[in-house]
C-alpha cells in the first residue's frame, strides 16, 4: 500500500479540518497517490474519491436523563450544592423580596403620620437607589437622623 500522508495532509489544508478526519476511498487509491499538487487533490475532493469524515458529537442522552430526574428533584441534596447559601438563589429575588419590605415599612410610617410626604418621598428614592441594604439599614438611618424614636 501506497504511502498517502502527503496527500491527507493537503486535503487536511483544504478541507480545514485535521488529518485523522481525511478518508480516502479505497477503490481510488491508486488515483490519490498519483495526487502530488494541492490541485490534483481539489479534483479528488470534487469528485469524491477524498472527503472529510463527520466531526463525532456527544449524543447528550445522559444528561438529558439527568435533568429529567433534577426536574423532579433528584440528585438536589447538599451533596451536590456547590458555591455559598445564596450562591443558587436569584439575586433579583432578593431585591424584590428586601425592597418590598423598605416600602411597606416606609409606607406604614407614611399612613400613621410618622413622616410627611416630602420626607417619604426621599426615603423611597434613596430606597430605590439601593442605598439601604435592608430594614434595619433603614431604621438605623431613621433613628441617627431623629425621625424615629424607638427604643
Amino acid at each position: 500500500m501506497s504511502d498517502l500522508t502527503l496527500q491527507k495532509k493537503l486535503a487536511a489544508e483544504i478541507l480545514g479540518v485535521g488529518v485523522s478526519r481525511i478518508r480516502i476511498d479505497p477503490a481510488r487509491i491508486s488515483d490519490v497517490a498519483q495526487a502530488i499538487t494541492r490541485e490534483d487533490v481539489k479534483k479528488l475532493i470534487k469528485t469524491g474519491a477524498i472527503w472529510a469524515e463527520q466531526e463525532r458529537g456527544v449524543t447528550g442522552y445522559s444528561s438529558k436523563i439527568r435533568r429529567k430526574q433534577r426536574v423532579k428533584g433528584r440528585s438536589r441534596g447538599h451533596g451536590k450544592r456547590e458555591g455559598g447559601k445564596y450562591a443558587r438563589s436569584d439575586p433579583k429575588e432578593a431585591w424584590m423580596n428586601r425592597i418590598r419590605k423598605i416600602r411597606g415599612y416606609l409606607r406604614y410610617l407614611r399612613d400613621h403620620g410618622i413622616l410627611d410626604a416630602r420626607t417619604y418621598r426621599h426615603l423611597y428614592m434613596l430606597a430605590k437607589g439601593g442605598y439601604f441594604t435592608s430594614l434595619a439599614s433603614l431604621r438605623l438611618y431613621l433613628k441617627e437622623r431623629g425621625i424615629l424614636k424607638e427604643t
